[in-house]
């Protein structure tokens, strides 16, 4: 195997890591909070918070590694357009990612505290459900535009 083939494949791992992790973990804890259940929700939060570190996190170190090899590989220089607007989005997406994770926490004790006292969830867990929620668009479709922007090199 050429090693620009290698290269790719981790480029293209990560970026399936980073975009499978962020929608199965949006849709795990969606379904958690619709059942209004704390112990459930603090079950998933927990689960979520442990895999967006390492999943997440891991992808979103190796992307931008291997997306600078590989364009030293193929001599693209990382000023190209494509590649400027790919780097914007990926720090959008973090802008937005960073404090999702902080968000999940928080959302995990406040549920593992009502689920402990047998109370409802606090308007406190619901506000950073909402704001979580509507932090996870912007994130999701700059991810996708990323992809776009890799396979098609505008």
């Amino acid at each position: 195997m050429e090693l620009v083939h290698f290269v790719r494949w981790l480029h293209i791992l990560g970026a399936t890591v980073l975009l499978g992790t962020g929608a199965g973990i949006a849709f795990f804890m969606v379904m958690a909070h619709r059942s209004k259940d704390a112990a459930a929700i603090a079950h998933v939060a927990s689960t979520v918070v442990i895999a967006d570190w390492i999943f997440t996190a891991s992808a979103v170190v190796v992307q931008p590694i291997t997306g600078a090899w590989l364009a030293h590989l193929m001599g693209w220089r990382l000023t190209e357009p494509w590649i400027l607007a790919s780097l914007a989005l990926y720090a959008v997406t973090g802008a937005f990612w960073i404090p999702v994770v902080f968000m999940q926490k928080k959302m995990r004790d406040l549920a593992r505290a009502a689920a402990g006292a047998k109370a409802p969830l606090p308007e406190k867990y619901h506000q950073l459900y909402r704001r979580w929620f509507a932090c996870g668009f912007p994130a999701f479709f700059a991810v996708l535009a990323i992809i776009w922007l890799m396979i098609a090199r505008p």
